[in-house]
């Protein structure tokens, strides 16, 4: 897997901000799928060898910090590595653009997506595509599809569950205002309501302290946490919830880059580039499905 940070204190400042990133989501669990139908449509076809930029000769990506493993490295984006890094770097190069000439700047996670003109090309941070934000922003194609996840700790019967039924009468707990919160509501559809955290080191916290059975949060997240924050868990399985959790790279509303954009992941996707950074990065999914 990736390296790990060092330092415990901006893990938990990291892992805070970015179980937020990874499935913070203000829709009412509609499907992602739906990028087609929100995204505007009244955008110019772009030129992908002469791309549109902020400033011209430069690429500016936005991010959220601190940057956290698996999608980025060393809490810096613009040294290439982490799935997210490398993703961005993979579309500037689609884009004629070298690394040398790509500039990061820090963009708070909901910040993001507010409405307004943007002082980046595009923003990479685990966004969820939803209807509601493409009113207020331009999305890209999905760059990644992530499912939801149940952890627990080894040798509790949620953990020895084997489907979603089995489940059904564990004692939940995830993050308010996240795509995992729809899920459960909408998937697992538990016999009591799940406990609901303010943040992700609190629902961390929570099944470390046995206080809920198990916890529901993205996969990657998932692959992070049992291998770097939660001892002695597992994940007990993955599951889609409403089409899956659709992630693009952000654009300001009506930008004329969002159809380079489009075509760059899409020459990324067609290449297995797109597969070969998913593989390096977030690993094999081994994870078993849950039905």
């Amino acid at each position: 897997m990736r390296s790990l940070r060092t330092v415990v204190t901006l893990s938990a400042l990291a892992l805070s901000l970015g179980l937020a990133a990874c499935g913070d989501d203000d829709s009412s669990g509609e499907s992602a799928s739906a990028t087609t139908t929100t995204k505007t449509e009244a955008n110019a076809p772009c030129d992908i060898t002469n791309p549109p930029l902020k400033n011209a000769g430069t690429l500016t990506v936005g991010t959220d910090k601190p940057a956290y493993p698996p999608y980025f490295e060393d809490d810096d984006p613009s040294n290439g590595k982490g799935f997210e890094s490398a993703v961005a770097y993979a579309v500037a190069n689609e884009l004629g653009v070298k690394k040398e000439n790509v500039k990061w700047t820090v963009v708070p996670f909901n910040s993001s997506y507010a409405p307004g003109s943007k002082d980046f090309d595009f923003d990479i941070n685990q966004i969820s595509i939803t209807p509601e934000r493409a009113e207020q922003v331009d999305f890209s194609e999905p760059y990644y599809a992530a499912p939801q996840a149940v952890i627990a700790l080894n040798g509790t019967d949620a953990a020895k569950a084997t489907d979603l039924a089995g489940l059904k009468d564990a004692k939940l707990g995830v993050q308010v205002g996240t795509t995992s919160l729809d899920a459960v509501n909408d998937v697992i559809k538990p016999s009591t309501q799940p406990q609901v955290f303010n943040d992700s080191n609190d629902t961390v916290s929570a099944l470390k302290n046995k206080r809920v059975d198990a916890i529901v949060v993205d996969l990657p997240t998932a692959l992070y946490l049992t291998a770097a924050e939660i001892d002695d868990s597992t994940i007990v399985g993955q599951f889609t919830a409403g089409g899956g959790d659709e992630w693009g790279l952000l654009a300001e509303k009506d930008s004329k880059l969002t159809s380079c954009l489009d075509e760059a992941i899409g020459n990324l996707r067609a290449s297995g580039k797109l597969d070969e950074i998913q593989s390096q990065y977030l690993g094999e999914n081994t994870a078993p499905t849950l039905n």
